[in-house]
Parts: structure tokens; C-alpha cells; sequence
């Protein structure tokens, strides 16, 4: 897992994870710092070690101020559900929705597409939500890189390696 700087996550979702060959690579380029390491070791002619599990960037990288107009953002935006029937769903089962469809105009932009399920964007078709009386949840907006980060951590990766956890969750409530 890489952290920035700062010591967070460069990104929640998709968690930010490198190869183990690039984590090698940085550590002997002097990119990194080494925070934690796996049982797992590396061998070279002359040479030994254990596979980073954690590292941190020496250098700061800023978040980026507008994200990616990407179909998985529109979902992170949207937390996964869709925006018609409020149904949760993993990605493989969304769509996304031009809520003014593009046979009438609508363009593909942040301000007019949202996630959908299969059966409600079906549903919708080519109408105009007054037209069919679906309309979404939530308007549809361009998040901020933040706000998207913050929909990613209520999404945390399938596989979560033990030394990763002190790192990912570092500013919510400590347990009692």
C-alpha cells in the first residue's frame, strides 16, 4: 500500500496499491520510506529483503482539484446505488444514465449522468425524467476529489493486509 507524504492513502478506492517489483524499485531509488514489511523476502545475487508492505512517499503529491470524469467515479460519486430506485449495487451491475438522454441533447457530463441499474435505466430509456416521473435522488454534480475520497472509504477493498490497517482508517475514532 502506498502513502503519500502525509502519511495517507493516496487513494481510498481503488486503494492504492504498487507491485511489489515498483516498491522495490522506489526503495532503492530513494522514493520511499519503508513503514512495514511482509514475511515474504526477495533474493538477488547479493542481496535479501523483505517485500515492503507499506511505504510512504518522500514527496508530497497533491490530490488532484477536479477528478476524472470516469463511469467508477460517477458510481463512487453516487456510492453505488442507483439513482432512481436507490438500490446498492456492485459496479459490474450499474449503468450510467444520461438523465437528459443525448437523442434529446443531453451530454455526457458530470451535471446530467447518474448511476443506474440495469432495470431502471431501461425503464427511463430515452425520456425526460418529467416525462416518465423518474427523477434522480440526488442532482447530479461534479464532486470534489475529496468527496470522492470520502465515498471510497465506506467501500474498503476486498482483501485488506493486516499492517495496512493502522494506515488506512488513521483519523476516525480510536476504540475504547
Amino acid at each position: 500500500m502506498v502513502l503519500n507524504a502525509d502519511f495517507r492513502p493516496l487513494s481510498y478506492f481503488p486503494l492504492s496499491i504498487w507491485s511489489w517489483q515498483d516498491a522495490v524499485k522506489a526503495v532503492f531509488l530513494d522514493r520511499v520510506s519503508v513503514l512495514n514489511e511482509y514475511e515474504t523476502e526477495v533474493h538477488s545475487t547479493s542481496l535479501t529483503m523483505r517485500l515492503p508492505s507499506v511505504i510512504a512517499l518522500k514527496e508530497y503529491i497533491p490530490a488532484a482539484r477536479r477528478p476524472a470524469f470516469t463511469r467508477f467515479n460517477v458510481f463512487l460519486r453516487d456510492r453505488f446505488a442507483c439513482q432512481y430506485c436507490g438500490a446498492d449495487r456492485p459496479a459490474p451491475d450499474l449503468t450510467f444514465d444520461h438523465v437528459i438522454p443525448r437523442s434529446r441533447g443531453g451530454r455526457t457530463t458530470w451535471e446530467n449522468v447518474v448511476a443506474a441499474c440495469g432495470p431502471c435505466n431501461l425503464r427511463k430509456g430515452s425520456k425526460l425524467p418529467r416525462e416518465i416521473g423518474m427523477h434522480p435522488r440526488h442532482p447530479p454534480r461534479q464532486p470534489t476529489s475529496w468527496e470522492l475520497q470520502e465515498n471510497g472509504r465506506g467501500f474498503p477493498p476486498n482483501h485488506l493486509h493486516e499492517s495496512w490497517r493502522d494506515y488506512l482508517y488513521w483519523d476516525s475514532e480510536l476504540e475504547n
